[in-house]
């Protein structure tokens, strides 16, 4: 209810047509909107597809905007505007069956999960994997199965390895569509350790590296932690890359 003043200066009680309400129950909680002339009746069959609650056993509790009990929505045939609801009170739902399993319907846990063995998924010939393998899509694409077999290859990718050199400046590409090429210093080029085949290990200009050229132990080359890292021959390429330069001047150099 709203109070106005008319043209005599008289003041007059106006109904506000909707109310804005929060709907809590087991399962969920939402801020709705609804008219002040809906029966109790028919908000019910607009609250059963939001809590899941059945009609039949439905008990809608109302509280006022500060949390305080205020009645039982008891009378179908009434409409909410004949109880004192206001704006920001809360409904709370309830169901009145006590043989109803709470939350069946939102616990995952119940629901018997379909499993399948590795082997058994291989055979089909509608899945997933099934589809990707017979087009050589993603990971089963010719590329990158070259990759693949470079990579526990002890001689893979000697060709790439044999276009770089140490001391030439490169990029390394971003792992990522969105990311920006990172620069440096080529500062070994051969096997390691730590995996087979070929492997460049790079200065960074920045510290956006691993360590400092030493790697489980075994140190291949030398620069400042974390601007050291290895990547795949295929990931680098060599070519006119300086440095970045800033470019502070006097007064930049002052705030840094």
């Amino acid at each position: 209810m709203i109070s106005i003043q008319n043209h005599d200066g008289i003041l007059s009680v106006e109904s506000k047509s909707i109310v804005t309400l929060f709907v809590t129950c087991e399962s969920t909680s939402s801020e709705r909107r609804f008219n002040r002339d809906i029966t109790i009746g028919a908000l019910k069959e607009r609250l059963e597809p939001i809590t899941g609650i059945p009609i039949a056993t439905m008990q809608i509790k109302l509280y006022d905007k500060n949390d305080q009990f205020v009645c039982i929505l008891g009378d179908n045939n009434k409409k909410l505007g004949f109880y004192s609801v206001m704006d920001y009170g809360r409904l709370q739902v309830e169901d009145l069956n006590p043989y109803r399993i709470k939350n069946e319907w939102t616990d995952t846990s119940q629901v018997k999960k379909f499993e399948i063995s590795e082997e058994e998924y291989n055979k089909r010939n509608d899945s997933v994997r099934h589809f990707l393998q017979k087009n050589k899509l993603g990971q089963y694409s010719e590329e990158n199965q070259r990759h693949l077999e470079k990579e526990n290859d002890p001689e893979g990718y000697f060709e790439e390895a044999q276009q770089i050199k140490v001391g030439d400046r490169c990029e390394v590409n971003a792992e990522s569509k969105t990311g920006m090429p990172k620069r440096g210093t080529v500062k070994y080029v051969g096997k390691t350790d730590f995996k087979p085949g070929y492997w460049i290990g790079i200065a960074y200009d920045e510290p956006q590296g691993k360590h400092d050229g030493t790697v489980k132990g075994k140190s291949y080359f030398k620069c400042l932690p974390k601007y050291g890292v290895f990547v795949r021959p295929n990931k680098v390429t060599v070519g006119d890359f300086p440095e970045e330069d800033l470019d502070f001047d006097d007064d930049d150099l002052d705030e840094l």
